[in-house]
């Protein structure tokens, strides 16, 4: 290996980092300005609580985990870690907050199990060089092969993810033209996380290097369908047994679960939609979590549940989309849960009409990310268990990007934020 790229993954989702040597990564810790996590899309440095920027801009550090990832670019390996300031663990890290959520499910003997399913639209430039919807005419739901990726670039990734030890496990067309739904592997929630963070900077990365752009925005083209992603996860005990069923049903600690993600619904919103597009998407009568219900097999509810098999029994949650960052995303999910565990919220009852037309639910989610921000801000016991700190600074940060965009029309947003996300 001739370098090493040291990565994180901020409050806005992007992946930062630094290309050092590979003697140099040895020695388990890169600097950076703790600042870095308070920069704007559009590059303002922004008054974040515990960034320091007028405490003179001190130097954060990445703490770099001992084994490295292989890279799809060449002569390159990859170093994960862990932000600290002052020689603690950094408060602002959403990988230390997530490994965090970990242990407070091992002290109940529980070990979560993740599996993230992306939705993604691809642009390609026109003739003007302006960037347009992905020209398939032929695409169809479920498609594969040239009709759906007539530049085929879902294979390229696929082989790339191949390579370097990412578990795809499927790629499909999506229900519009140019969109395609990337499911990752189940793992441990670190795993999950780290795989699905590496697999959408590099999935992003190869299609920029085929002339395209992969985007993971929620709602880039107003008249096509949003793109989500949808959280699977469960529980093993220490027998590594599977505790979200029970005999064909839905355990007690399922159903905990699930109290905690309706009760915390609207506040949870804000830390898994987290741009201003977000709330397109987040509209009822869509297969997206709009409405705090539950139910079954059944696509038009937010918490979807399977328990057909004792080994994949598992909640889905569907509010959240592939713009933000997956440790927090994950990690909120989790957290809402572990609420619904200590404390036992009641669980209404699961959502039986058809989500549509008509919905049993009244409680949905805020009409845009500056409501959603004050939900969060609102929900006291869903920020303490989070951290008050964490959601301090990203509520911060999100709230300048809210006034930022705020008499932006819909394709203005769009060119905001599609370069990033």
């Amino acid at each position: 290996m001739t370098r090493t790229r040291a990565l994180y993954c901020d409050f806005l989702g992007l992946p930062k980092g630094k290309y050092i040597q590979p003697d140099l990564a040895k020695s388990g810790h890169i600097g950076f300005a703790a600042c870095a996590l308070a920069v704007s899309f559009d590059r303002d440095l922004l008054n974040i609580p515990g960034t320091g920027l007028f405490d003179g801009i001190p130097d954060m550090n990445l703490a770099l985990e001992k084994d490295r990832c292989p890279s799809w670019q060449e002569n390159t390996e990859i170093a994960l870690g862990d932000l600290k300031f002052e020689g603690k663990d950094y408060e602002l890290c959403a990988r230390t907050n997530l490994k965090n959520t970990i242990r407070e499910f091992n002290k109940l003997d529980l070990n979560p199990m993740v599996g993230l399913e992306f939705e993604a639209y691809v642009f390609e430039r026109d003739e003007d060089g302006v960037w347009m919807p992905y020209n398939t005419p032929g695409a169809f739901v479920y498609g594969t092969g040239p009709s759906n990726d007539p530049k085929n670039l879902m294979a390229k990734i696929w082989e790339g993810a191949t390579d370097i030890g990412l578990p795809v496990e499927s790629i499909n067309g999506e229900y519009d033209n140019g969109q395609f739904e990337l499911t990752l592997g189940f793992d441990e929630a670190l795993k999950a996380c780290d795989n699905a963070f590496l697999f959408k900077t590099m999935a992003k990365e190869i299609a920029l290097s085929e002339g395209l752009i992969l985007s993971f925005m929620p709602k880039p083209i107003p008249e096509r369908g949003g793109s989500g992603l949808h959280v699977n996860f469960s529980f093993l005990d220490k027998s590594k047994i599977n505790v979200i069923e029970q005999k064909g049903k839905l355990s007690e600690i399922a159903n905990n679960c699930i109290s905690g993600l309706i009760h915390h619904h609207e506040g949870l919103s804000a830390l898994l939609a987290s741009t201003v597009n977000s709330y397109d998407r987040l509209q009822p009568a869509s297969m997206a979590g709009y409405w705090a219900n539950w139910a079954g097999d059944h696509r038009m509810v937010t918490i979807r549940t399977s328990t057909r098999s004792s080994n994949s029994a598992r909640i889905e949650h569907r509010t959240a989309d592939g713009a933000g960052n997956p440790y927090i995303v994950t990690s909120s999910v989790l957290k809402a849960s572990l609420l619904g565990i200590k404390n036992k919220y009641s669980l209404p009852e699961a959502e039986d009409l058809d989500g549509m037309e008509n919905v049993r639910a009244t409680k949905h989610v805020p009409s845009s990310l500056s409501k959603a921000l004050a939900a969060l801000e609102k929900d006291k016991v869903l920020k303490s268990e989070i951290g008050e700190s964490f959601c301090n600074a990203f509520i911060e940060i999100k709230k300048d990007e809210v006034s930022r965009l705020e008499d932006k029309s819909v394709d203005e947003v769009r060119e905001f934020y599609l370069p990033f996300v």
